[in-house]
């Protein structure tokens, strides 16, 4: 199997952070032993083409579910302390039903689990420019473009291609002018799922006009399984000096801000919940956590970075994340609204998960002082992001 330089690194740095074996408990309605399986995900087709439900195994007996639907991370079963069998991830039961969301009414969350792009979070009026020429995007959030468009990637059908036994691949070439984004984009994820019990998502993409990307994914995790009520009270850990404060509109300022003294200093871990009662101007503008934080912690010659880790103190979850890139937003589920029923029928309650997007700055293209997102054809753009799961004693 051939995988690019920075996920072989990855995977072969996260073997050495093993998960204690699971135990022989299965999830409901598990699917097949080791290896890459399919099945249809619904009888429903999206633009014409079939949905199906792909599943990952590993020797720990970990699940990692996918749907080509938005090449979404749809089910992960990981273990607690005692090897105890749990869902982290939010999301739906059928294709249907992530089909049928409607980001522009917020009738339901389109995001569970999504690959986003072309440009995940913000960009202000949904505007920018290129070498003098102004592109308008779909402005689906008020008069802001939010990750992607009305159409983004979260809602298109990918090609599937399977990488052996332990990834799959989601392709698809998203076309000149798709939501106003100009060039067409050959775009290509690919998730493995390792015997360290770590989720790695690599996100490539080639332009034949210059461009903007900022892939990431919006998964929804909690570390009590998915359905719990709570996050919370999990505790938190952002290796970052500042955040990018943002607008009224949530969209960021251009400037720095340092987080000492600040309920945004998570340097240190904290419940998640400690903090949210606080008047600081910046959770008052986004109802909670829902900023992007500029990483501080060095990269390694693989060009990884940790960047977050939560815990669950009750069930001995742990989940640290590690990017290649500059920024992650974290979200603590601040529109959950108990409006969404997800797939074990229970509905999703305010704050009831959290979101660890690893990214590029929000709005970067028109904040020229923020890392770039341009790419220009001959260029690869390459991003990779590693969710690892180990435990530690109640």
């Amino acid at each position: 199997m051939k995988q690019n330089t920075l996920a072989t690194a990855a995977i072969s740095a996260l073997a050495l952070v093993a998960c204690q074996p699971a135990q022989q408990q299965q999830p409901a309605n598990e699917p097949a032993p080791l290896g890459l399986t399919a099945e249809a995900f619904g009888t429903d087709t999206v633009d014409g083409k079939p949905i199906s439900l792909y599943t990952l195994r590993n020797a720990n007996g970990c699940v990692a579910q996918f749907t080509n639907l938005g090449a979404k991370l749809v089910t992960l079963f990981v273990p607690d302390a005692d090897g105890n069998m749990a869902d982290v991830v939010l999301g739906y039961a059928t294709a249907a039903e992530y089909a049928a969301c409607d980001n522009a009414t917020q009738k339901g969350e389109p995001f569970f689990g999504a690959t986003i792009g072309r440009y995940g979070n913000r960009i202000a009026n949904g505007r920018f420019s290129i070498d003098g020429t102004e592109y308008q995007l779909c402005q689906n959030e008020k008069t802001n473009s939010l990750h992607g468009g009305n159409r983004g990637f979260y809602s298109q059908v990918f090609d599937v291609k399977q990488q052996g036994d332990t990834a799959i691949t989601f392709s698809r070439i998203s076309p000149d002018g798709e939501m106003g984004y100009p060039g067409n984009l050959d775009v290509a994820i690919t998730y493995t799922l390792t015997d360290s019990n770590s989720v790695v998502i690599s996100y490539k993409a080639t332009t034949d006009k210059p461009t903007i990307v900022n892939l990431t994914n919006h998964s929804f995790f909690n570390l009590a399984g998915e359905g719990d009520s709570t996050i919370n009270d999990e505790s938190i850990r952002i290796w970052a000096d500042a955040i990018t404060p943002v607008d009224a509109e949530l969209i960021p300022t251009g400037e720095l801000m340092p987080v000492d003294g600040t309920p945004f200093d998570l340097r240190t871990a904290h419940a998640i919940g400690d903090s949210l009662a606080s008047q600081h101007p910046q959770l008052l503008l986004g109802n909670g956590y829902d900023h992007n934080f500029v990483l501080s912690s060095p990269a390694g010659q693989d060009g990884l970075r940790i960047a977050a880790q939560v815990s669950n103190n009750q069930t001995g979850r742990v989940m640290t994340v590690y990017t290649t890139e500059p920024g992650i937003q974290f979200y603590a589920g601040n529109f959950l609204n108990a409006t969404q029923k997800g797939k074990s029928g229970t509905l999703y309650l305010f704050r009831s998960a959290l979101c660890l997007e690893t990214q590029h700055f929000p709005n970067s293209p028109n904040i020229p002082s923020f890392p770039s997102v341009r790419l220009n054809p001959g260029e690869t753009y390459s991003h990779v992001c590693v969710y690892a799961f180990t435990t530690i004693k109640k």
